[in-house]
């Protein structure tokens, strides 16, 4: 005679082993699938039947489905796939950039599919995310390594469950590394002068540039000739350069923008054009290495440490050089909302986040600003 246990029960299978061990399963039926499902092996049937009023809960709010066959290798693939041909798109629902698209790619080469790539989508746990996690962490990954490693899979689950393709985002409440964000390098208005002067005269332009336009060094690249209007004093930031796909759009529609030429760059840039025969090319490169050709990064920043090593100069990077322009901007005052616009950043509260640095010491001008105010008020009797 078998024993209580062991007993069949409504929605609850048995499985008794060699030795009289029972072990149990729930199950549901899931109108939306059209078949049953079936939870994991218990001890204890009590365990069976939590999971399986858990299981009818969530078949009635559609929380629950059969699991796909998929797998996480396969769902990368799509994914990439989809990024590279554009129906796949970004959180702000646009076109992946290549560069973008290539570091996914990496980054779940290298990082995600070793570890999960041969589990069914629906199958894997948060549990396994974060042991992922805590293991780069082992393998002394700084945190935003581990961040961006993670990121694509995390776009692949936000839209496997947008799709219904899995029930649950295990990439959901995982605790995530602390990055430490170090602070860029950023030159005074006179160390910028002098790092451009100690540079031989046909690599100021390029320099002067990055720190008195904040263009980045993609659209450096990019730069044509017919984008530089000296009569109205602007650059028109129309396109940027991916060194895998060539010309590209901006990274966003806010890097399609205008740049001020300020009165420290316009002669050097006149300078530039006029020397390397490019003024009156509209479609020629204005920092090529030819007219056709663009310059290689590592070049100008092989030439530029050479002349700063002989000035015994700090080097800065042309991405520093962009924080540079932008720091300035504040310091002397600019509108955030003005920097916003003139770096080309989606929001003011990027600027912001990035530079609010910049506007430490400022205190007591504000303060001198404020009281002048109060003082003007009062003298004109007013009540503001």
């Amino acid at each position: 005679m078998s024993s209580p246990q062991a007993r069949p029960e409504k929605g609850i299978a048995v499985r008794v082993s060699k030795d009289g061990t029972p072990r149990y399963r729930g199950h549901v039926w899931s109108p939306r699938d059209g078949k049953q499902l079936r939870g994991p092996w218990y001890a204890a049937k009590t365990q069976a039947r939590n999971w399986r009023q858990d299981a009818l809960v969530a078949v009635r709010k559609g929380t629950l489905r059969a699991p796909v066959s998929i797998t996480v290798r396969e769902a990368a693939l799509s994914f990439i796939a989809g990024a590279r041909d554009g129906h796949v798109l970004d959180r702000a629902g646009k076109r992946y950039k290549p560069s973008s698209i290539r570091n996914y790619d990496g980054w779940l080469r290298r990082y995600v599919l070793p570890a999960l790539g041969d589990r069914r989508l629906s199958d894997v746990r948060r549990s396994d995310v974060q042991d992922l996690v805590d293991a780069l962490i082992g393998r002394g990954l700084a945190g935003s390594t581990v961040r961006n490693a993670l990121d694509p899979l995390r776009r692949i689950y936000d839209r496997a469950l947008k799709r219904d393709l899995v029930a649950v985002d295990p990439t959901d409440g995982i605790e995530w590394p602390g990055t430490s964000r170090k602070r860029d390098r950023i030159a005074t208005p006179s160390e910028a002068a002098a790092l451009i002067a100690a540079l031989p005269e046909d690599e100021r332009a390029l320099w002067a540039t990055a720190c008195y336009a904040g263009l980045r060094a993609g659209e450096l690249k990019a730069l044509k000739v017919e984008a530089v209007d000296l009569g109205a004093d602007v650059i028109h930031v129309w396109a940027a350069w991916d060194d895998v796909e060539g010309e590209i759009t901006p990274k966003s529609d806010a890097g399609d923008r205008v740049v001020p030429i300020i009165a420290e760059l316009r002669p050097i840039l006149l300078a530039h054009l006029m020397a390397t025969g490019r003024r009156g090319k509209p479609e020629a490169f204005v920092f090529g290495r030819t007219d056709c050709d663009p310059f290689l990064r590592s070049t100008p920043r092989s030439r530029a440490r050479k002349g700063w090593k002989i000035a015994e100069l700090e080097p800065i990077t042309m991405h520093q050089c962009r924080h540079t322009y932008a720091s300035m901007m504040i310091a002397a005052g600019v509108d955030p909302g003005e920097v916003m616009r003139r770096m080309g950043h989606s929001t003011v509260t990027m600027t912001l986040d990035r530079y609010t640095h910049a506007l430490r010491g400022s205190e007591i001008d504000t303060a001198a600003k404020l009281q002048a105010f109060i003082d003007r008020s009062r003298a004109e009797g007013g009540t503001g």
